[in-house]
């Protein structure tokens, strides 16, 4: 192997450094994937709005893209009354 100047002396330092600098990507990574397979079955919206806000929480989602999660989520009778109306949704709340 070449030789070469390195700022880590051992490979563990190297390793945490690499896990300092990678962990908020695995986290974000996780909750998307939550987010993702979260459904609301038969929950009460309020039930299933509280899941998805805790969930939602460090995914990276916002505007556009967490709504579409959101409403793909929710019960399909829900999201076929959802998509009747004439002012479409633009947050959570409304």
């Amino acid at each position: 192997m070449e030789k070469r100047i390195s700022e880590y002396e051992s490979v563990g330092e190297f390793l945490v450094a690499i896990k300092k600098e990678f962990r908020g990507g695995k986290k974000e990574t996780v909750k998307v994937a939550e987010l993702k397979k979260l459904e609301q079955g038969g929950k009460m919206m309020e039930e299933f709005v509280q899941e998805f806000r805790k969930v939602a929480r460090g995914s990276g989602y916002e505007g556009y893209p967490l709504i579409e999660e959101f409403k793909r989520g929710i019960n399909t009778i829900i999201r076929g009354r959802l998509m009747k109306v004439e002012c479409q949704p633009s947050y959570i709340e409304q």
